[in-house]
């Protein structure tokens, strides 16, 4: 009589199992054992533990690199190495009968003397080792302070541009020195200065000064006298406090801006938070589905790959000199916001072996690795086919289930904790949101047409930021978007990082893509497929009525607010960043200025205007507000509208802009900016529960113009003069103001600057394609002024 006992076996869902081989389900046993009258037969599948062998192989692996690094991360500047160097150094000094330490080398002897357990010569040994060490250690300690009072040196941003002191060249040869070799993604992080806390009076001064163009008198007088009483009373106890949390955090701003800015909101994350990517202008390199979506999987993985060895080389300023901080990379896998009736919170997990796949109201696990090692671009893509060719329907609730992530959070957060949190919904929740990350492979085409660039790149923006609703899971750190056509994109959740750190990982895996990994002549993945991989496994769900009807709400919410979303994207091509230097001013500036001028004309007046600015250059720093709407800025643009102002006369206004802008956006970078300083003592006013009339009035102003430009922080990868089609659209995000627009900017290479700009149709004042061509007006009539005609930009292209 045969019993099987004990079977280690995935069950597969029902539209696989005439497609699985009995072998197959074979290998899936790791062992059985069977009574027989001879006693009991033992039987181990060799397969099932080889793959088990593997699987915990990459796991130590992994955990001895991680290991690996935390020690060279560690005792950077230093290396491991030069430990040996110090103690070699030190023990042939004493064998030279000279004393480095002054003494200290003897009075250790003496201590070790006492135990009575040591010859002479070990102790001589011993004593010159822990000397040598802690030498060693003093040695990094001193390194590691030096280069952060270096750092906290910003003298160097505030120069004129092109124009370099001599103290400023010693200053940058000092922190060469002290940076060491060769850092890792995280070898600077110690070493970072803190952000610092600016005064009140300086802060509320410079309030008053980006406010002035923007109030009436008898207002601006009234601001005037509740921004000096803060000033005087309140603003310095809250101030203590503010100081008293940067002497003890790492950083005074970006733990409470995580917190209140995004995960206490309470609105929807799509539209609202979360941000696309777009993916190249112009080329597609294949027009297989299942074939972009395997290389662009496996380019993912293999930054992910270099990530956990910390292998990704920080991003340093001024000539390879100053770095920036990484800290915003720790979470970018593994990562999902989960939702709370009052707060959400972000579960990051170390590691994930599988991701979760959407296609047509259907969600699959797929697992990364196969016989230890991760799947190549064609295995992927086998995988991605087999989903595609998939003919089940979706389960009851199964395929609107992610409008729950695109609606209000507390119905969502109420909603899971009633029906997630047992049973094969739990199972299958956890399945989405430990995944490395979510792929939705859309039923859409997508991607410029040169027959309808305005429509079509409008319909890309639109189907990235929110498509329809119930097809990207928002919660993920980020949804990796495969269209019909082989069209990709992207769209990320907000509160993890900022959109810096996710445009470098685009850049690799759209570089990878093409220069790298690239395509077989019939539009395949290059490799071979391999029949041994077991399929995707289908997600099981039991969602019932009341949930679905939950899902329903969710849904129309989600529907409403997308379909008020009102898209502009287009590239310019008249000229780019290229021309703009030839004039000898910041491309920022000259952009900034232009949409100045733009929303002047479209709206006929100034308005409080948000440009993104980055805090990197302190530890865990994240973002600052630049207010480009200032004085200075207005009277250029009020220039521009007069007809009696020369081309001299407004020349002369556009520079002064323009310095202002760059002086402004330099204040914001060096951590003396204006409005997370009044965000955190707003904060600390909540917590004492006192109440500030001024900083009530400063945080609810809107803004009505939200900008923000997009790096190009890894120009390398393209090599635009040899691969000029090869440029990125950037991305976007919706608008901040019910009546106001969002508009976010990439300058590509010389010669483009790609333009999304969003607004609201229920805004009866707004309207984005009008906006846009203001702007490219606008970016025609300053470049003007400089006497650059169209044919003469023709030339310089």
């Amino acid at each position: 009589m045969k019993v099987p006992v004990l079977f280690l076996y995935v069950k597969p869902s029902q539209k696989h199992k005439r497609s699985l081989k009995m072998a197959e389900a074979h290998q899936a046993v790791a062992f059985q054992f069977t009574v027989t009258p001879d006693g009991i037969d033992l039987r181990l599948s060799h397969e099932a533990l080889k793959q088990i062998y593997l699987s915990g192989l990459h796991s130590w692996k992994k955990k001895f690199i991680r290991f690996k690094n935390g020690v060279i991360t560690g005792v950077y500047p230093a290396s491991p190495s030069s430990w040996l160097i110090v103690v070699v150094g030190v023990m042939s000094t004493m064998y030279a009968k000279i004393d480095p330490s002054l003494g200290i080398i003897a009075k250790i002897n003496r201590t070790l003397d006492t135990t009575g357990y040591m010859s002479s010569q070990t102790k001589n040994i011993v004593s010159g080792v822990l000397f040598g060490t802690g030498l060693w250690v003093a040695l990094i300690i001193t390194m590691r302070y030096s280069l952060k009072v270096l750092l906290s040196y910003h003298g160097w941003m505030f120069a004129e541009h092109g124009k370099m002191s001599r103290a400023t060249r010693i200053w940058m040869c000092m922190v060469k020195i002290f940076s060491g070799r060769k850092p890792m993604l995280y070898s600077f992080q110690t070493s970072l200065p803190r952000l610092p806390v600016p005064a009140v009076k300086d802060t509320v001064n410079r309030y008053l000064e980006s406010v002035r163009p923007l109030m009436k008198d008898e207002d601006f007088k009234r601001m005037t006298a509740l921004a000096q009483d803060f000033a005087v009373n309140l603003g310095p106890r809250l101030q203590w406090y503010l100081k008293l949390k940067s002497w003890w955090a790492t950083n005074y701003v970006s733990d409470w801006w995580e917190e209140y800015v995004y995960l206490r909101g309470r609105g929807p994350l799509m539209v609202n938070s979360n941000y696309y990517a777009m993916d190249l202008l112009y080329v597609i390199p294949t027009h297989l589905q299942a074939a972009r979506a395997g290389n662009g999987i496996h380019a993912i993985l293999l930054y992910r790959h270099k990530l956990d060895r910390e292998e990704i080389k920080p991003i340093l300023l001024l000539g390879s000199t100053v770095p920036l901080c990484s800290a915003q990379w720790e979470r970018m896998f593994n990562t999902c916001r989960i939702p709370g009736e009052e707060t959400d919170t972000i579960q990051h997990l170390r590691d994930s072996k599988h991701i979760v796949v959407f296609h047509k109201g259907r969600y699959f696990k797929v697992w990364l690795y196969h016989d230890g090692r991760l799947l190549k671009p064609r295995e992927i893509e086998q995988q991605i086919q087999r989903i595609l060719d998939d003919p089940s329907e979706p389960q009851a609730g199964e395929a609107k289930l992610a409008a729950l992530t695109a609606g209000e959070r507390v119905p969502w957060a109420k909603c899971r904790q009633a029906y997630f949190g047992r049973g094969k919904n739990k199972q299958s929740l956890d399945a989405v949101e430990k995944a490395a990350f979510f792929v939705t492979l859309d039923e859409t085409e997508q991607g410029y047409r040169e027959e309808d660039p305005d429509a079509s790149m409008d319909s890309y923006a639109k189907s990235l930021l929110h498509g329809r609703c119930s097809d990207r899971w928002f919660d993920k750190s980020f949804t990796f978007i495969v269209f019909k056509n082989g069209k990709m994109g992207m769209n990320a959740e907000h509160s993890w990082a900022d959109a810096p750190v996710v445009g470098h990982l685009w850049e690799y895996v759209m570089s990878t893509d093409c220069f790298q990994l690239g395509y077989a002549e019939d539009g395949h993945c290059k490799g071979d497929t391999n029949p041994n991989i077991p399929y995707p496994t289908r997600l099981q769900w039991d969602i019932p009525e009341e949930c679905q009807d939950v899902i329903e709400t969710s849904l129309n919410t989600a529907n409403i607010l997308a379909s008020d979303v009102d898209f502009h994207s287009f590239p310019f091509h008249a000229f780019g960043k290229g021309l703009i230097k030839k004039c000898r001013t910041s491309p920022d500036a000259f952009v900034q200025l232009a949409l100045q001028l733009a929303h002047y004309k479209d709206m006929g007046k100034f308005c409080l205007t948000y440009e993104a600015s980055m805090t990197r250059l302190f530890r865990e720093g994240r973002t600052e507000t630049v207010r480009s709407c200032s004085s200075e800025s207005c009277n250029f643009v009020l220039a521009m509208v007069d007809p009696t102002q020369t081309v001299k006369q407004k020349l002369r206004l556009f520079k002064i802009a323009s310095e202002k802008h760059q002086h402004l956006y330099r204040l914001a970078m060096t951590g003396s900016g204006i409005d997370r300083h009044l965000f955190c003592l707003y904060v600390v006013s909540k917590y004492l529960a006192v109440d500030s009339p001024f900083l009530k009035e400063v945080l609810s102003e809107p803004w009505r113009l939200s900008t923000s430009q997009t790096p190009q922080q890894q120009v390398e990868l393209f090599d635009l003069e040899r691969n000029p089609e090869y440029v990125s659209s950037g991305g976007g995000f919706g608008p901040v103001a019910d009546d106001g627009y969002g508009v976010s900017y990439i300058l590509v290479g010389e010669n483009l600057i790609s333009f999304h700009i969003s607004s609201k149709f229920s805004s009866p004042e707004t309207d984005s394609h009008r906006f846009g061509k203001h702007l490219k007006q606008a970016m025609n009539d300053i470049m003007a002024l400089f006497g650059f005609s169209s044919n003469s930009r023709k030339e310089f292209h």
